[in-house]
């Protein structure tokens, strides 16, 4: 693509635990080109692994659409990654992209704060993302933001995708060797895998014959048994629901929201394909919290709302934001 400026053009990266997606996007709003990969979240795989795959990723943006790869690629570079928990993790990635050269100004954060911005108009509220783990972050009207560690269980979190599909199993298991209530859950389960017993996917699991990340599709599997009246599954995926709304309500006391209208983003693979009744039942939580609050599941990537970040730090006009959102919004 002859003609365009490098200082038009803003690189955007949203990188999860289990997919990263870079957009390079034009100072008035138009995706001109893109990439996905898997996760490189720099807590999985170190800062130097993290940084090689990017560029990987950014090189192939630009590829998709006809850009050089002379540096720099842009304007501004807009990072949004899991694994960005504290401010030492946010500062050495920071320093190792910015040796990297491909812009002039950088910003690098934590993927939920990218997924709030997809959601809001202006970056301000309460989101909550479910993919493989699970964090809350908020931004307050004053510039104010809350946020968790968000690092499993020793930072007190409970309920990602991966965590979901461990309680599947685990209740799974106990059904089938009398230690727990009966439940579909462990036909479910055996047959998830094409095994006749749990017992059997729990051998295949301990040799190795079945990757541990498996029981990460085990997450759907448990919401499916749980709409079918399953009462054990009832009870995990209520669980869940008190754990979303739970970091929802914290992040609303503690930012000042709960007399306001704040928009509260739910985003990750786990909510975005669960049931609406699921959702609906977040909802009535967070309304009990904060009653004029607008609860929603984001219709864009997240990786939309590191774009847009890169584009309020560039200073694009709002036409160019709507653009953004109206061209990547799913269907």
């Amino acid at each position: 693509m002859s003609g365009v400026d490098f200082r038009d053009l803003v690189v955007a990266i949203d990188g999860g635990n289990s997919k990263t997606d870079v957009l390079v996007v034009s100072r008035e709003g138009r995706v001109l080109g893109k990439s996905r990969g898997p996760g490189a979240s720099p807590q999985n795989i170190g800062v130097p692994a993290c940084v090689e795959a990017l560029e990987g990723l950014v090189l192939n943006a630009l590829d998709s659409a006809g850009l050089p790869r002379e540096r720099p690629f842009g304007v501004h570079t807009s990072a949004y990654l899991a694994g960005l928990d504290f401010a030492r993790e946010e500062e050495a990635l920071h320093a190792a992209l910015f040796a990297r050269g491909w812009s002039d100004t950088l910003t690098v954060g934590n993927d939920t704060l990218a997924l709030l911005r997809a959601g809001t108009q202006d970056g301000i509220g309460v989101a909550v993302v479910c993919g493989a783990g699970i964090n809350g972050a908020g931004i307050g009207p004053d510039g104010s933001e809350h946020r968790f560690p968000a690092l499993g269980k020793i930072s007190g979190d409970w309920g990602g995708g991966f965590r979901l599909g461990e309680e599947a199993l685990w209740w799974a298991v106990r059904a089938e060797d009398g230690r727990g209530p009966g439940t579909a859950l462990r036909e479910a389960v055996a047959g998830h895998f094409g095994a006749d017993t749990v017992v059997d996917v729990v051998r295949r699991l301990h040799f190795e014959e079945l990757a541990t990340s498996s029981i990460h599709g085990l997450c759907p599997l448990l919401f499916r048994v749980a709409a079918a009246g399953d009462e054990v599954a009832g009870d995990v995926v209520t669980r869940f629901v008190e754990e979303v709304s739970l970091l929802v309500a914290v992040i609303l006391r503690k930012l000042g929201l709960t007399t306001e209208a704040p928009e509260i983003i739910l985003g990750g693979g786990v909510l975005t394909g669960v049931e609406p009744q699921v959702i609906g039942e977040i909802e009535r939580r967070c309304l009990k919290v904060a009653p004029r609050a607008v609860v929603r599941v984001t219709d864009v990537d997240p990786v939309v709302g590191a774009a847009l970040f890169g584009l309020d730090t560039v200073g694009a006009t709002g036409a160019a934001k709507a653009l953004l959102r109206a061209s990547t919004q799913r269907v």
